[in-house]
């Protein structure tokens, strides 16, 4: 039976958004993660290291984010192990998403100039001491901007859990979008929900980039 849209609907697409924004937290963290792994690796001195992330990110790049949820889902259902779903979608994000997050922070940390190393190997420090007390720190107000960025399309992207079964925002602005028959204005709806949560990291964002700047 079709019915008008009401508040009651927009409490509902509210409810939807904080599984969405918990979804894109969760594959944030496992995104950061993995990412962090292959910059280093990327960084590393030995070789089969460094090839082994570039085959990662290649590979995982070169494949679409819906695939990966697929084929975590539904393919490891078809082996017969059954899969949650919130599981899936995680896992399916934070391997997506580590091999852009491992680029984007691979580059960052690749602009700090060589003497920077240097500075770090004279002062006795080991690698992984000269990346937490040197390069790291140099490098996170240039990565800033890009990391938020990719946070930013990650809660949009989360749309993708919807077709493995996760009720976030989209997917309640299909069910009532069918229930109420007025697609536009549940979308105006769910659209400003987005925006109403990715426009303050945008502004974060910013507002971090003067204050680095600032202290230049």
């Amino acid at each position: 039976m079709i019915r008008g849209f009401s508040p009651n609907d927009i409490l509902f697409l509210l409810g939807a958004l904080r599984w969405t924004a918990l979804l894109a937290a969760g594959a944030f963290v496992g995104s950061a993660v993995v990412g962090l792994v292959l910059a280093t690796m990327r960084l590393s001195r030995f070789r089969a290291v460094r090839w082994l992330a570039i085959v990662y990110v290649q590979l995982v790049q070169g494949i679409p984010l819906l695939v990966w949820l697929f084929l975590l889902y539904f393919g490891v259902a078809m082996l017969g192990f059954n899969v949650d779903p919130w599981l899936a979608a995680i896992l399916g994000f934070s391997i997506y998403g580590g091999a852009f997050l491992g680029e984007v922070w691979r580059g960052a940390m690749g602009s700090i100039e060589v003497t920077q190393w240097e500075a770090g190997a004279a002062l006795g420090l080991s690698i992984s001491q000269q990346l937490r007390h040197v390069i790291v720190p140099q490098s996170v107000q240039i990565a800033i901007p890009p990391t938020i960025g990719f946070l930013v399309q990650l809660i949009k992207n989360t749309s993708l859990a919807s077709t493995i079964g996760i009720l976030e925002v989209t997917r309640e602005g299909q069910l009532t979008s069918a229930a109420t028959y007025q697609p536009m204005t549940v979308y105006l709806v769910v659209a400003a929900l987005y925006f109403a949560l990715c426009f303050p990291l945008t502004q974060w964002s910013r507002s971090l980039e003067r204050k680095f700047n600032a202290g230049r």
